[in-house]
């Protein structure tokens, strides 16, 4: 969706990138919408995502990066478990509560399970869209102080530049998966940095 002019956002609002990922995905769409105006016998689903993080409640599965992670939480985690010095906060001055960007963090385990409804749901010729989001934002500040309330790890944090193509707010409107796969999100942002963490340290 790019940088959007309101929030929540829905499936329905002007596309746009800020980012060459972003174009990537909105090329990827076009195509799907192109092969169905084609043969209107496909199902086709496309799920928009916002920001997975967290782990799989074993502790076996999660995201483990090579290098300097690129994406929030596994950078929190190594800084937890002493891999890191210091986390990089990109930019306090956004028109956001706090100053740093804010994301629709969601539960990959809730992901998981929206992609399973979705599944379910495609029985029928048809081109679906669904956002997958917990319809809450938060910041990156946020995320360090729920991920202090579940870990009991202070994460020391230095504020620097911000990133080119990063946005100041993104957060789904996640009504319309609720609504016709009967998806809806389970885990809260504790349970998030929690199950994180156990992964981090069986890693």
């Amino acid at each position: 969706y790019g940088a959007p002019k309101t929030v929540p956002i829905k499936e329905d609002f002007p596309l746009s990138t800020a980012n060459p990922y972003g174009t990537t995905k909105l090329y990827i769409e076009g195509i799907l919408q192109d092969l169905y105006k084609a043969n209107k016998e496909l199902s086709i689903t496309i799920l928009r995502y916002f920001n997975p993080i967290g782990a799989h409640q074993s502790g076996l599965i999660g995201d483990n990066p090579n290098g300097i992670p690129n994406n929030l939480m596994p950078y929190i985690t190594r800084v937890a478990k002493g891999e890191l010095k210091q986390l990089r906060v990109f930019g306090n001055d956004y028109p956001t509560h706090d100053g740093t960007g804010v994301r629709d963090y969601i539960h990959v385990v809730d992901l998981a399970n929206g992609h399973i409804k979705a599944i379910e749901n495609m029985e029928n010729p048809d081109l679906r869209i669904y956002n997958l989001g917990t319809g809450k934002g938060y910041s990156v500040l946020d995320i360090v102080k729920a991920f202090k309330k579940a870990t009991d790890i202070d994460i020391p944090y230095v504020i620097t530049e911000r990133r080119p193509g990063d946005i100041a707010e993104c957060f789904a409107d996640a009504s319309k998966a609720k609504r016709e796969l009967g998806w809806q999100t389970e885990y809260v942002l504790e349970d998030m940095c929690r199950s994180a963490w156990n992964f981090e340290r069986n890693a």
